[in-house]
C-alpha cells in the first residue's frame, strides 16, 4: 500500500510534516502524541504476553460503568496516566475507566490540551486473543485561568483536533487524524518504530459487510431489525444489491477497523434490554467521537441513526449513545430507516 518514498517513514516523521502545515505550530502536539505513542508501545508489549504474566483476568473492582475491570485494563489506564501526566501538554483527562476527570498533580506543568481515552477497548476478549486496542481523542482547551472546567472535556466531537485508536492484534498498529485525512502505521518490533502501513486511508463509499450483535435481535426497536434485514435480503427493485455478509468480533476497535478498510457498516444500536440504559451502550466521548471523527476523515460517516456524531454536545463524561458507522451509504441508509423513509 506504501511507495518506495514512504517505505521506513515513521510516525514521528509524519506528524513532524503535518505540523509544516499549520502556521504557528509550536510542536508541543507533536510532543505530546509522541508520549501517547511511547505508553501504547508499553501496552504492545503487555498484551503480547499477557498470557506469560499475571495480568490476565480481573482485578475485583468495577469500573463507573459497572463492569468488571481487568488487570490489563488497569495496565493500561495507568501506563497512559503516568505517561501524560508528566507531558506538560495536558490540562485534565477522562478515562473511561475513571468516574470523574483525571487532574494534573499540583507541581506538574499544565499545557493546552485534553485527552480523552478508552485504554483497553474490548478487553473481555483478552483471555480469547482476539484483537483489543486504546482509542483517543484530543481537544484543545477552551477555559482560561490555573484550572480546568468540566466544558473543557465536553466539547462536541467535531473540535477534535486529533482522534485514533492503537489496535493490538497480529501486529500492533495506529491510525490517526489530525482533521488532514487518515494515516496507518504498524508497529515494527524489531526497531521499536511505528512506520507508515497506511497513507491516505479512504473507507469505501459503499460495502458489502454488515456487523452488529445479532444476538440482541430481540431487544433492538423495529427500525433497526427492517434495516438489518434489508442488508441481508435480495431487492427486486435493486438487482445489483448485494446481499450484505455478517461479520461480527465483538471487539469495537476490530470491527471497526475491518469497516474502514473494506468498508459496510458497523452498528451498536440502543435496545430495550436494559431500561437504564435507553440511549445505547457505547460511550460518546471515549469511543463514538474519536472514531466518528476518524470515519469522516476518510470518506464514511457516523451517526446516532437520527443525528451526526460529531454535532452532539455532550452532557456528562460517560454519556452513552448508539452507533451506525461505516460506508456513507450504509449510513445514509440506515438514516432513512430510522427516520421511516423506508
Amino acid at each position: 500500500m506504501t511507495s518506495d518514498s514512504e517505505i521506513g517513514v515513521t510516525v514521528t516523521q509524519h506528524l513532524l510534516s503535518q505540523q509544516e502545515k499549520h502556521a504557528g505550530a509550536t510542536g508541543a502536539f507533536t510532543r505530546m502524541l509522541n508520549e501517547l505513542i511511547l505508553a501504547a508501545k508499553i501496552i504492545s508489549r503487555e498484551v503480547n504476553k499477557a498470557g506469560l504474566v499475571e495480568i490476565l483476568g480481573y482485578t475485583g473492582r468495577r469500573n463507573v460503568q459497572g463492569e468488571q475491570v481487568q488487570k490489563l485494563d488497569e495496565f493500561a489506564h495507568d501506563v497512559i496516566v503516568r505517561r501524560m501526566t508528566h507531558s506538560r501538554y495536558i490540562c485534565v483527562m477522562g478515562s473511561e475507566e475513571d468516574a470523574d476527570p483525571i487532574e494534573m498533580p499540583p507541581q506538574a506543568e499544565k499545557g493546552d490540551y485534553v485527552l480523552l481515552f478508552d485504554p483497553l477497548d474490548g478487553s473481555s476478549n483478552i483471555d480469547a486473543n482476539v484483537s483489543i486496542g486504546t482509542i483517543f481523542s484530543i481537544l484543545r482547551r477552551q477555559s482560561r485561568g490555573d484550572d480546568y472546567e468540566m466544558g473543557d472535556l465536553l466539547q462536541p466531537g467535531y473540535k477534535q483536533v486529533a482522534a485514533g485508536y492503537f489496535i493490538y492484534g497480529s501486529s500492533t498498529m495506529m491510525v490517526y487524524t489530525t482533521g488532514n485525512g487518515v494515516s496507518g502505521f504498524t508497529l515494527d518490533p524489531s526497531v521499536g518504530e511505528f512506520l507508515l502501513s497506511h497513507p491516505e486511508i479512504r473507507i469505501p463509499e459503499r460495502g458489502k459487510i454488515f456487523s452488529v450483535n445479532a444476538g440482541y435481535w430481540n431487544y433492538w426497536h423495529e427500525p433497526t431489525r427492517r434495516y438489518i434485514d434489508y442488508l441481508r435480503s435480495p431487492d427486486p427493485d435493486e438487482p445489483k444489491k448485494p446481499v450484505y455478509s455478517l461479520r461480527y468480533i465483538g471487539s469495537l476497535v476490530a470491527d471497526f477497523h475491518r469497516t474502514l478498510l473494506y468498508g459496510g457498516v458497523f452498528l451498536y444500536p440502543a435496545d430495550t434490554k436494559d431500561p437504564k440504559k435507553p440511549h445505547g451502550k457505547l460511550r460518546l466521548l471515549y469511543e463514538c467521537s474519536p472514531l466518528a471523527f476518524v470515519c469522516e476523515q476518510a470518506g464514511g460517516a457516523a451517526s446516532t441513526g437520527t443525528r451526526r456524531i460529531l454535532d452532539i454536545e455532550p452532557d456528562e463524561l460517560h454519556q452513552r449513545v448508539p452507533l451506525v458507522i461505516g460506508s456513507k451509504y450504509e449510513v445514509e441508509l440506515a438514516e432513512k430507516f430510522y427516520r421511516g423513509q423506508m
